[in-house]
């Protein structure tokens, strides 16, 4: 992240009140929707501390609108939103590119995003570390990467799990076992 002024914007969706922080270079930090939007805010300032409420430009104000437009139910590719992650280990800007290119109502685990790298099985825990530290959440659509066997595993965002789960819920994503069609007949 470059040394540049960081400003930011609380804003309210259908999913409660988010925060999205930027610089010059792009968007730096996302915060997923608490039920206040003095919550959001103290959560988004304590990763930011020196961010001061700003007037958002083009790019932003088109990433906000794209971020609404999700919590009300519409598919969003936010693939195209420039950022500033700032310094970050080689490995993790490999998980992160990789990770963004996991569309609408799709999941992938941490050990297959991993193997998709060219990495081995330990690494998943490596992907499990990068998704937690994603400092744009949906963005970075970490809550599209589960555990193995496609359980939800954790999510540090506001909500834990179940943010999560309603996240892939809005997507379309079934994370529980169909129902079965047949009931048995008892013998």
């Amino acid at each position: 992240m470059s040394d540049a002024q960081q400003y930011y914007l609380i804003f309210e969706t259908a999913g409660g009140f988010c925060g999205i922080a930027w610089n010059d270079i792009g968007v730096t930090r996302f915060q997923l929707p608490t039920k206040e939007a003095g919550s959001t805010e103290r959560l988004l300032l304590r990763r930011i501390p020196d961010a001061r409420p700003g007037t958002p430009p083009l790019e932003v104000t088109d990433a906000v609108a794209a971020v609404k437009r999700y919590f009300a139910g519409e598919e969003i590719d936010f693939s195209r939103i420039k950022l500033d992650l700032g310094e970050l280990d080689s490995f993790f800007e490999r998980i992160y590119a990789a990770a963004r290119q996991i569309g609408w109502g799709h999941t992938t685990t941490y050990g297959a995003l991993a193997k998709q790298l060219g990495a081995g099985p330990e690494a998943a825990r490596d992907v499990g570390q990068a998704m937690a530290r994603n400092p744009v959440a949906l963005i970075i659509p970490c809550h599209r990467v589960l555990a193995a066997g496609g359980k939800i595993g954790g999510f540090s965002a506001p909500g834990g799990s179940t943010a999560k789960a309603r996240m892939l819920e809005l997507e379309g994503v079934q994370l529980a076992p169909p129902k079965p069609v047949q009931q048995s007949l008892g013998f």
